[in-house]
């Protein structure tokens, strides 16, 4: 009987999927809804640790722990030191020999076993790092050391499993499927973060430190169960490969081989100025809401989940878009970029206008801009690479994002705290200080927009 109901269950979401969701045309006979769905799983995982990073963990430490802005930006950014390798472990997926007859596994593996180790520790390394714990006991720099390795463990782990984990799902799905594949993994990238932002605002809505130990320390068991779920029996065990001699490991001659195809490197750019120019607000927008509109931590966590669901309607579109003949990727993430603008014009006037929709309203809109430039940027670069370089290519992409968006933060919380710094009162600078980074990142979206000339010479796909 309860096999028939899930059958029953599983035909009607593959008969509803099409319809509701463009990217659910993926699922093939070899690759069904069901798999591809439980696959996707990888990057729930990534939104939980996202939503904890540069949502509520910033807003706490911020508010809550008071810890200066500056040592916040640089302490999310400090994945960013690692971020350049994402090409390299994408190359080494590519060529990685295994008794076992696997490529991606074991590098998705020990990626959750980093992100385990570092979300163990977080909780108590941010105790001692605000002061909370005994200084006599705890010097301060124990703090910075713990919470600097737990921040850059979280990376390592997030950086190694989104990189290899797209390549897995990029290799189990045909080329004509690859657009739609993407759209699926990247929405379930944001019912994580969705799901995760609702679950840590009600679980913290009563802050205390005790309930931020055991909501990081239960996000770390859950990364650790949810990935081995999505891992299992995904990757073919391949035995030729694993009698194979292993393949010249020359990591130069293949970047070198794959930076010179077409317009890799003037698309590499407009990845790296337009994740910079979305990215200043992320370790910002929480506290914004906090500090210049009086919001609780539960009302600004939900702000990701807001943020989350603009992204959900940018794949969305981008997936439908892209299913079409002839699309090019582009020219959508293009469009990503111009929307930016006015989001974050109207995240400005929220502030200065004391106004919670304009508010909610630009987080909505930069959550759909940055959809349709991730989706439209990582199917180009998917395109652009043989299906030998797979790994490469999405390290190549996820190297040049990661890094742009470290960057990002560490600027925007440096630059927040040193327009604060100046003496223009203290709400009128708390509001400067905001408005000036956003400010900035309008200027980084229209630098973007100017180094895609040859793609704006063309209409957009209708």
């Amino acid at each position: 009987m309860l096999d028939q109901y899930r059958k029953f269950a599983l035909t009607r979401l593959s008969n509803l999927g099409p319809n509701l969701l463009p990217f659910a045309d993926a699922a093939t006979a070899d690759l069904p809804l069901g798999r591809l769905l439980r696959l996707s799983m990888f990057q729930v995982t990534h939104g939980m640790a996202l939503v904890l990073l540069v949502g509520t963990l910033n807003r706490v430490m911020i508010v809550e722990l008071e810890v200066p802005a500056s040592i916040v930006g640089i302490m999310i950014s400090l994945p960013l030191v690692f971020a350049p390798f994402r090409a390299l472990i994408g190359f080494k997926s590519d060529i990685h020999i295994s008794a076992l007859g696997w490529r991606r596994v074991p590098f998705i593996w020990r990626g959750s076993m980093y992100q385990f180790g570092g979300f163990a520790v977080m909780p108590f390394a941010l105790l001692v790092l605000s002061g909370y714990m005994d200084a006599a006991t705890l010097p301060a720099w124990v703090g910075i050391c713990s919470a600097a390795i737990a921040f850059l463990l979280v990376g390592i782990g997030a950086h190694m499993v989104q990189t290899v984990g797209l390549a897995l799902a990029t290799d189990l799905a045909p080329p004509e499927n690859q657009a739609n594949v993407v759209g699926l993994m990247y929405v379930m990238l944001l019912i994580g973060m969705m799901v995760s932002a609702l679950l840590f605002g009600a679980l913290l809505a009563d802050y205390s430190p005790g309930k931020l130990i055991r909501v990081i320390q239960g996000a770390a068991v859950l990364t650790l169960v949810i990935n081995v779920i999505a891992l299992w029996k995904q990757e073919p065990r391949d035995r030729s490969r694993a009698r194979q001699a292993a393949p010249e490991d020359d990591f130069r001659q293949a970047w070198r081989s794959f930076i010179s195809g077409g317009a890799v490197a003037p698309r590499l750019m407009v990845i790296g100025l337009g994740t910079m120019g979305f990215g200043m607000a992320d370790v910002l927008l929480e506290p914004y809401g906090g500090q210049v509109l009086g919001l609780s931590v539960a009302a600004t966590t939900r702000l990701t989940a807001t943020f989350a669901v603009g992204g959900l309607i940018g794949f969305a579109l981008a997936s439908r878009v892209l299913s079409r003949a002839h699309a090019d990727p582009m020219r959508l993430a293009v469009s990503g970029l111009i929307v930016g603008v006015p989001a974050f014009a109207a995240i400005i006037i929220a502030g200065l206008a004391h106004s919670t929709l304009f508010f909610l309203a630009g987080t909505l809109l930069v959550g759909f801009g940055t959809g349709l430039f991730a989706h439209g940027t990582l199917t180009a670069t998917i395109q652009s690479a043989s299906r030998e370089q797979i790994g490469l290519a999405l390290g190549a992409w996820g190297a040049v994002q990661a890094t742009a968006a470290g960057l990002s933060v560490a600027v925007g919380g440096i630059l927040r705290d040193l327009m604060i710094s100046l003496p223009l009162g203290t709400g009128d600078g708390i509001t400067a200080g905001y408005v000036t980074v956003f400010s900035l990142e309008i200027a980084m979206l229209l630098i973007a927009l100017l180094a895609t000339r040859r793609w704006l010479a063309s209409p957009l796909p209708s």
